[in-house]
């Protein structure tokens, strides 16, 4: 049974054109309550209808023929069944009245309610219909991460360092980040501004350390964002993964897509996978070491032609304030990742590492 996966009710109006049977779509989220006349005429039966909204008795009759309809789940500040990846504008919307009327604050206060199983299959639903966006997403992309702690403040070496890096790594590749502040933003930042010179990315530096961190006013952070980002419209795309888990940590604005979860652990295992090109370990603290070592168990049982790049930059921070190096170093000996873990003291050194030119 050949599945079609229909997100918006253009695509469904396509389909039904051409069909009788709908057996094997997976219909996601449309209003469908202006066509229930094409609902009569197709044959539902193994059709799944995913948080869809149907006119009066439309629905009954959708069961009764054999689909399957998953019902909208009630008093829940997002959708379930979303059929793609987030905007800054979408999670930002509301935010000229305060950051707690905008989607992304409401959706952080509901998943820290009180556990109950409604709010488990909710959230579960959520995080299965952003991992299908994301997939479709990433195909046919060339995906690096750049992973690095959200304590960088705008204005600091570290914050220009990680735009610097994202920037040269957004001419060849599709940057991907936690989708946080600190190195994260800055290299989303990078990587928006990849076509223009990289004075352009001097000067939107310079502008944000106006407003240097999200933790005294997450409003004034974002509107400060907000305001450089809509300054370059034709920026290039990448790719912010946040989690809701953090919630005291907002998505940065300069992503264009994001997709957000509720449950880290997943988050954290999808942001890895699929970097297949390569991940850049900025100097960080514990949740960097712990992707350091997530991503080195993967290539540590990986064959040779699955193996991903893994580049450590801060000489320094990883031997000695952070001695991750010589435990990968060994780690990597005699395996197949051994050529392609790499330490480096310049952000300017990773692009030849990633793309082959060098290593």
């Amino acid at each position: 049974m050949r599945v079609v996966e229909i997100e918006s009710l253009a695509e469904f109006d396509r389909a039904a054109a051409r069909a009788h049977s709908a057996r094997g779509w997976r219909i996601q989220s449309v209003d469908l309550r202006e066509r229930t006349p094409q609902l009569t005429a197709l044959d539902v039966n193994g059709a799944m209808f995913l948080g869809c909204r149907f006119a009066d008795g439309a629905e009954v009759d959708v069961r009764r023929r054999g689909g399957l309809v998953f019902p909208e789940v009630p008093d829940v500040p997002f959708d379930p069944y979303r059929g793609s990846l987030y905007s800054p504008d979408e999670l930002y919307a509301g935010l000229d009245d305060s950051y707690t009327a905008t989607p992304d604050a409401r959706i952080y206060a509901w998943s820290h309610g009180r556990r109950a199983i409604a709010r488990t299959l909710a959230a579960a639903l959520h995080d299965h219909a952003i991992d299908d966006a994301l997939g479709e997403y990433v195909q046919g992309r060339l995906i690096v991460g750049v992973m690095g702690g959200h304590a960088a403040q705008r204005g600091s070496t570290d914050y220009a360092e990680a735009a610097r890096l994202g920037h040269a790594l957004g001419q060849q590749f599709t940057v991907a980040t936690g989708g946080g502040p600190g190195a994260m933003e800055a290299a989303n930042l990078g990587a928006r501004l990849s076509g223009r010179p990289e004075q352009d990315v001097t000067n939107a530096t310079a502008e944000l350390s106006a407003v240097p961190g999200f933790t005294r006013d997450i409003a004034a952070w974002a509107r400060a964002g907000l305001a450089v980002r809509d300054r370059f419209p034709d920026g290039r795309d990448s790719l912010g993964v946040p989690t809701w888990h953090y919630g005291h940590e907002p998505p940065n604005v300069f992503a264009g897509h994001i997709a957000k979860y509720f449950t880290n652990a997943i988050r954290e295992d999808v942001l890895l996978r699929i970097c297949r090109s390569g991940l850049v370990f900025l100097p960080g603290a514990a949740g960097t070491v712990q992707e350091v070592f997530q991503s080195a168990c993967e290539n540590y049982y990986a064959s040779r032609g699955d193996v991903a790049p893994m580049v450590l930059v801060g000489r320094r921070h990883w031997t000695e304030e952070l001695p991750v190096w010589p435990l990968l170093h060994q780690l990597a000996r005699g395996r197949a990742m051994a050529p392609r873990v790499h330490l480096v003291d310049d952000v300017t050194e990773v692009l030849p590492l990633l793309s082959g030119e060098e290593g």
